[in-house]
């Protein structure tokens, strides 16, 4: 084992719900021999200050919460647990048929829940093996209905493939006896519904038991959540709340938040108005502020007001003794007792009978704990909706709220609303000025990943990268015109697998592609060994080259660390072809001959649209990033450029294609998106690409209603009767296209034309607006079109591949566009629509698009 992260936020607090005698020396722990071996051979010493007050209650088998700093570090409950498996005896009375594990752990998401499962997989010396079981099932039905479980005592999952289990399994629970949700704060928040669905389960279950076996929860987290009540009350008996964090404990003891706003010139007298107002309940009040001039400004105006009070700042005379004394002495007398103090005298103070706290200095998140830590002693832990009356029972904080208070505003809201607190307006708008005015901090940070990948950020608080777009930094390296001469069909190379849906690689041109030759001449070049010049000074963004075997790349330096002790470095270096970054040594870089600098870097970031992980996770499940960097990595696709920006190209769709150079055609192997969807770990995203255009809005990017239809989208049929869908590459047949294009263009514009079919007819929807002395003539083998549209003439001229029944075909003139539908004479599948390529002609991606489940992408 080790520990999960640094618990040095700890500062010794405790509040607790029961009494618990802290076992805070491993020898003494109340674990069994063979863990405590092991957590001392893993440099785990003795327990940390929460586990010192959490194993005991978990080991007897009770009900626990817990809430730290560390509430997400497994070591909370896993050696306790573990501990109580390895007594055979106290499940002795259990079925032997039905249900599976004993244990059961809840985590937030795929990522907690494999780290988990890989702390409890490695047998351990002197333990019973125990065969835990990781469950990530994804949507697929069948996969959930033929999970094995059998012989696993603990299973580690989620709460959504644990409900998809239960829908074919409901017996599952029959035999479990130790429930842990892990980040239970997470678990509420993201997936309330799934897991008081399988708290009702477990506790049917329970209620169903036979004999007397152990059944325990076990929730542990970093922070409270208002569910957490629920919890308490319906599903635990009479449980150990054991909680490490101030702030936390002032929640679950009831501490009534008030948020007062104000001017800060104002202050004074509102401070006033409440004394005047609170006293009668709250008889201790503390006054807090974080500097001297405010404590003795303050202290006189409550004195010229008739109100007692002390004061209490680093230049004070009287000493914290002093103060506490006479502290003591104004409450035993019956009237009200003021402190105003600065933050820094509170600790030597030692006061934790205070009735309420009022902070006239605006608190950051971490002064505001130990603020509400002098009210402890007045914590009332009876939970709302009891028939105590609590009014006389709260302690109460007040924080004044004024035009200045902007700094922490964020962290505080935060709190309030978890504290459910009446939160005031001027709260909400100073937030929102703080989170602008940081967001415009993260100005040179890298666009966030998550928002270019899936269109969303779940949190941008938390976020370091930026939101926004920035010119110079997402705009300074545009991808060329040439790289994306027909948007709606380009070749990608992917060659840097990040995610299953985020890669680096080039745009491939089907014809003289410049980087092939550019990587011919290279290698060519540093064949020779008097090319081949290293580089005495390294440069930090300079070009140079780097020969691995018989190929040379195109590298940039990105980092440049000092030298070893034989004076090599090692530094870093980006691909520049490629988007890959590595670490070589310095004398490994050669001279790039300015010729082969001319061409621009060639990588490009790549991201498929519309499809993200199941589950709301944030990242993807490595089972999907595999499988597609297995299938996709170095081989060529075909796709649909729908937005770019600066380097980075979303596409819609990307396919795997296949060159069958002999009869000049490409066939369809897979569709990426298609693919992730058949893992059951994806899920549609259909707000993604309009989430990046509304991002992009402010930015001048290509438009890909421009110059779109320089190639043919054609459909083939097989001997199995299975569609594949090809691509003709016929240079001779683009020559006569362009001649034919230039007399269309003689007689008038030709108009853009999308078309789509299905087994009996042809639809073609003519581009063109409010079309006027429109005329569309039908023969067996050709369409005529003709219209004026503001101010021009379009002319359309199509020449069928195959025949039509001319009376049967129509033209319907509408504002936007001119659809004209076409009656084949034969049934079946056209595998083009014209006998000779035209540019203005293409396959309608939006008709494709409805029916894209029921076939493959046409890749062209």
């Amino acid at each position: 084992f080790q520990s999960f992260q640094n618990v040095g936020e700890e500062k010794n607090f405790v509040f607790l719900s029961k009494k618990i005698e802290a076992s805070s020396v491993l020898e003494t722990a109340p674990l069994f021999h063979a863990m405590k071996k092991e957590l001392a051979w893993n440099k785990c010493s003795d327990p940390t200050f929460t586990e010192s007050f959490c194993w005991p209650p978990v080991s007897w088998g009770c009900d626990v919460v817990v809430i730290s700093h560390q509430g997400n570090d497994p070591l909370l409950y896993i050696p306790p647990v573990l501990t109580l498996l390895q007594l055979e005896s106290n499940y002795q009375a259990l079925p032997s048929t039905g249900g599976v594990c004993i244990s059961l752990i809840l985590c937030p998401g795929w990522k907690k829940a494999q780290l988990v499962f890989d702390l409890l997989k490695t047998p351990r010396k002197g333990c019973r093996h125990l065969h835990p079981m990781l469950i990530i099932l994804g949507q697929n039905k069948e996969t959930a209905s033929q999970v094995e479980v059998q012989g696993c005592e603990v299973v580690v999952t989620t709460p959504y493939n644990l409900v998809r289990l239960l829908e074919h399994n409901t017996w599952l629970l029959s035999r479990l006896c130790h429930l842990v949700l892990d980040e239970m704060e997470v678990l509420f928040s993201d997936t309330t519904e799934q897991v008081f669905t399988i708290l009702d389960c477990y506790k049917r279950a329970t209620a169903q038991a036979q004999g007397n076996p152990p059944h325990h929860i076990i929730a542990v987290g970093t922070q409270w959540n208002k569910h957490i009540t629920p919890l308490i009350k319906e599903f635990m008996n009479d449980p150990y709340i054991v909680v490490t964090v101030i702030e936390e404990a002032a929640i679950f003891g009831n501490v009534q938040q008030v948020v007062q706003p104000c001017m800060n010139s104002s202050r004074t007298a509102e401070l006033l108005k409440i004394l005047d107002f609170t006293q009668r309940n709250l008889e201790k009040v503390l006054v807090f502020t974080d500097s001297v001039t405010e404590v003795e400004m303050i202290h006189k105006a409550l004195k010229s007001n008739s109100i007692a009070s002390l004061k209490k700042h680093k230049e004070s005379k009287c000493n914290a003794k002093c103060v506490l004394e006479r502290w003591r002495k104004m409450r035993s007398s019956g009237s009200p007792a003021v402190l105003v103090l600065t933050d820094d005298c509170l600790q030597p103070l030692g006061i934790t009978d205070a009735t309420g706290v009022i902070h006239f200095s605006f608190p950051s998140p971490g002064v505001f704990g130990q603020r509400l830590q002098c009210m402890r002693d007045n914590f009332c832990t009876v939970r709302k909706g009891s028939a105590v009356d609590q009014e006389h029972m709260k302690a109460k904080s007040v924080i004044l709220l004024t035009e200045d208070s902007s700094c922490h505003a964020p962290g505080i809201l935060h709190y309030l609303k978890r504290a459910e607190a009446e939160i005031p307006r001027e709260l909400y708008d100073l937030t929102a000025r703080v989170l602008e005015s940081e967001e415009d901090e993260k100005f040179s940070r890298p666009l966030c990943a998550s928002l270019k990948t899936f269109g969303i950020c779940r949190n941008r608080t938390a976020c370091p990268d930026r939101h926004q777009i920035n010119f110079s930094m997402d705009m300074a390296q545009n991808i060329t015109h040439e790289m994306i001469e027909t948007p709606e069909h380009v070749t990608i190379l992917p060659l840097l697998i990040v995610h299953a849906t985020n890669y680096f690689g080039r745009i491939v041109k089907k014809q003289k592609d410049q980087y092939t030759l550019l990587a011919k001449e290279m290698n060519d070049y540093f064949k020779v060994a008097g090319h081949r010049i290293a580089v005495n000074t390294v440069e930090k963004s300079v070009f140079y080259g780097l020969r691995k075997g018989a190929i040379c790349h195109r590298v940039q330096v990105v980092e440049t660390p000092a030298k070893d002790e034989e004076n090599v470095s090692k530094v870093s270096v980006k691909y520049i072809d490629e988007g890959r970054t590595s670490q070589v040594n310095s004398d490994q870089l050669l001279h790039l001959p300015a010729k082969f600098q001319n061409l621009p870097p060639q990588a490009v970031e790549i991201v498929v649209c519309r499809v993200k992980p199941i589950d709301n996770e944030v990242e993807w499940n490595p089972k999907v990033t595999d499988h597609i960097n297995h299938k996709i990595k170095g081989k060529l696709h075909h796709a649909k450029v729908v937005h770019t920006l600066g380097r980075t190209v979303w596409v819609d769709p990307m396919v795997g294609v296949t060159n069958l150079p002999t009869l000049k055609m490409w066939i369809n192997e897979y569709n990426i998106r298609s693919e992730i969807l058949s893992t059951g770990l994806g899920t549609d995203n259909p707000e993604h690409v309009g989430e990046i255009q509304k991002l992009c809005s402010q930015v001048p990017v290509l438009d890909h209603a421009e110059n779109l239809e320089h190639f043919l989208f054609l459909w083939y049929r097989d001997v199995s009767k299975m569609f594949l869908h090809v691509f003709f590459i016929d240079d001779a047949a683009q020559m006569k296209e362009a001649e034919n294009s230039t007399v269309h263009q003689q007689k008038g514009c030709h108009p853009q034309i999308k078309w789509f079919q299905d087994n009996v007819t042809l639809t073609l929807r003519v581009q063109i607006l409010r079309a006027a002395d429109s005329k569309c003539k039908f023969s067996r083998e050709k369409v005529v079109f003709s219209a004026y549209s503001e101010g021009k003439l379009y002319v359309a001229d199509l020449e069928l591949y195959q025949s039509i029944t001319a009376e049967k075909s129509t033209c319907v003139v509408k504002d936007t566009e001119t659809v004209i539908l076409l009656v084949k004479e034969k049934k079946g599948a056209w595998c083009k629509l014209l006998k000779n390529k035209n540019v203005h002609v293409s396959l309608d991606f939006e008709r494709w698009e409805e029916s894209e489940d029921e076939r493959p992408f046409t890749v062209g």
